[in-house]
């Protein structure tokens, strides 16, 4: 069993008699230290904001380069005696190619469920490190990743084994992240956007992918827990660099046309509806053998009868998520997932479902706010355009 202390991540905060504690990752102190607004998210005490606040530390991200302590996310490799065995038996689960990843590259993917629906959207990495062949490296959400690795440990077959690993994650965005990287781990930034290595930052052992969740070009960097102390303070030695909170990490993500699993996606929610069919290889469509794939290619094939949709509200006064959508004649049609304002749109910015027939860029609707309905238009996203180093 693990002790208890401020540096480990399994380390714990009183809370109220009758509630889980909550967990802490390894750079909690270096948090409080920096003056951040903590609080609650799948289980961790995580930082929402520093005290420039969530609107300048978003704008630094676009501008810059943003630190963010994603230690909650959950990192595990799933090991097979070859490739073909692992990535075979994952595809019973993810409908993505994974037969088909090369070293050295990453794939988003989709964990469904019998019906369809998404327990849980993961990223799936294959080492370019020949030693390494037969493993891939899974990263999963914080608020689903003891359920995930459940279900995937229990559909393994025997010589294929699930593996958690207890370590600390960082994200490194925004464009000037490259140059950076460029001082601390020079072959990282050969890498394109979605391919991974392992490398060394100040002789400290790291995995690397050219990833994140910003729709900015950028690094997710995972490293051994007693490390991540070190490497935190030395990103942001350099004067691009400014920590980056969880309130800043959803208003990117919100503007980059990203999902938040447990709002956007869900268990009910189908890749058709939500937009996210790109995630399912030509090669998965026609065999069919994947979790829910009845209903995911008579969707593909018919439509669904509702879509995810970005919005772009008018006035100044963002709708959140749950508001209610209404067409032009008072018809319910929808509801919001998402909504907050864009600091770099410097307007309001919403997502959603609404019948498909309202799916189309242009369409007039109308969103619940305050007892009130503002007028607002469907919009193709992301609201900023992604910046990936392709």
């Amino acid at each position: 069993m693990t002790s208890a202390s401020p540096e480990n991540p399994q380390s714990t905060q009183p809370v109220p008699s009758g509630e889980a504690p909550l967990r802490r990752t390894p750079l909690h102190l270096r948090h409080r230290a920096l003056g951040a607004r903590m609080a609650p998210f799948a289980g961790y005490d995580l930082p929402i904001q520093y005290p420039d606040g969530i609107i300048a530390e978003h704008l630094h991200v676009r501008a810059a380069a943003g630190l963010f302590d994603v230690s909650h996310m959950g990192q595990a490799w799933l090991a097979g005696p070859d490739h073909e065995t692992t990535a075979r038996a994952l595809e019973a689960l993810v409908p993505a190619d994974l037969l088909g990843l090369a070293p050295g590259q990453q794939r988003y993917g989709l964990l469904l469920n019998a019906q369809g629906g998404i327990r849980d959207d993961l990223m799936v990495a294959r080492p370019a490190d020949a030693m390494a062949a037969g493993r891939l490296f899974l990263v999963v959400n914080a608020a689903c990743k003891e359920q995930d690795w459940l279900y995937i440990a229990g559909a393994m077959p025997g010589d294929v084994t699930l593996e958690v690993e207890d370590r600390a994650l960082l994200a490194l965005q925004g464009p000037q992240a490259a140059a950076v990287m460029a001082r601390f781990a020079p072959d990282a930034v050969e890498l394109r956007f979605m391919e991974v290595t392992a490398t060394q930052v100040a002789g400290v052992d790291v995995r690397v992918s050219r990833s994140g969740y910003t729709g900015e070009d950028g690094f997710e960097i995972s490293v051994a827990n007693d490390d991540a102390g070190a490497l935190w303070d030395l990103l942001l030695t350099a004067p691009e660099v400014k920590p980056a909170g969880l309130g800043a990490r959803d208003s990117l993500r919100l503007e980059a046309g990203l999902c938040l699993y447990g709002h956007d996606i869900n268990q009910e929610t189908s890749p058709v509806e939500a937009a996210l069919t790109w995630s399912i290889a030509r090669r998965r469509r026609a065999d069919m053998d994947f979790p829910g794939a009845i209903r995911i290619t008579e969707e593909i094939a018919g439509g669904p009868l509702r879509k995810r949709v970005g919005l772009l509200p008018e006035g100044r006064a963002p709708v959140r998520e749950g508001a209610q959508i209404f067409d032009e004649g008072g018809e319910l049609i929808g509801e919001v997932t998402s909504g907050g304002f864009g600091p770099s749109v410097g307007a309001p910015v919403a997502m959603g479902y609404v019948v498909s027939d309202f799916a189309k860029p242009g369409a007039r609707v109308q969103v619940a706010l305050r007892g009130r309905r503002v007028p607002a238009a469907v919009t193709p996203m992301p609201f900023t355009p992604h910046r990936y180093r392709r």
